[in-house]
């Protein structure tokens, strides 16, 4: 297998702006107060995958993953999310688009996290300690869960940083959830981590 190459700089028809990057957005995935799922799409929507107009004829996940706790907060809206498959689109790196046509789990997969790894330019590896301060997870802390979300915020700085645009920041903020009891398996709808 050929070793993979840094992405190119997405189009600027790539669809951005539907969750706008700044600081405290970002500081918020990594203080995991947001779902999984919304960080794949924050990167999703960055790589030209867009949702698919019809739900998908089979659970994207095993069946205990599809079933959060109704007790916790936004339960309820991580069902419909996890139905409809995002696919690639116009806009979508053809490296991507051939490797994933459907928009891969990049936390729940390692291939995903991989490639995003892979894709960010060596400049840009240390923009989360030289953007964010982010020094990393302490040993007891560490989780290949959170080492992926911390990856995918890395990914979004380098995507600004390709453009040349500055991280704004503060910016509009969805609904923040408490950090999960259990870091590994995440929130209540997030994917078991493979």
């Amino acid at each position: 297998m050929a070793p993979l190459q840094p992405a190119a700089p997405l189009p600027a028809a790539a669809n951005t702006d539907s969750h706008p990057l700044s600081r405290a957005l970002l500081e918020a995935v990594l203080a995991d107060r947001l779902s999984d799922r919304f960080l794949c799409e924050l990167v999703w929507t960055r790589l030209g995958y867009s949702p698919a107009t019809e739900p998908a004829n089979t659970p994207a996940a095993p069946e205990e993953a599809l079933e959060p706790d109704p007790s916790a907060p936004n339960a309820a809206a991580v069902l419909p999310a996890l139905s409809i498959p995002w696919t690639a689109g116009p806009a979508t790196p053809a490296d991507w688009a051939e490797a994933f046509p459907v928009a891969p789990e990049l936390i729940a997969t390692r291939p995903a996290s991989v490639r995003l790894t892979r894709s960010i330019a060596a400049e840009h590896k240390q923009l989360l300690k030289q953007q964010l301060g982010f020094a990393g997870y302490r040993i007891g802390e560490l989780y290949p869960r959170r080492t992926r979300r911390a990856t995918a915020v890395n990914w979004l700085l380098a995507q600004l940083a390709e453009r040349g645009e500055p991280l704004p920041e503060l910016g509009p903020l969805p609904p923040l959830l408490e950090p999960p009891a259990d870091p590994v398996q995440g929130h209540p709808g997030d994917l078991p981590v493979g």
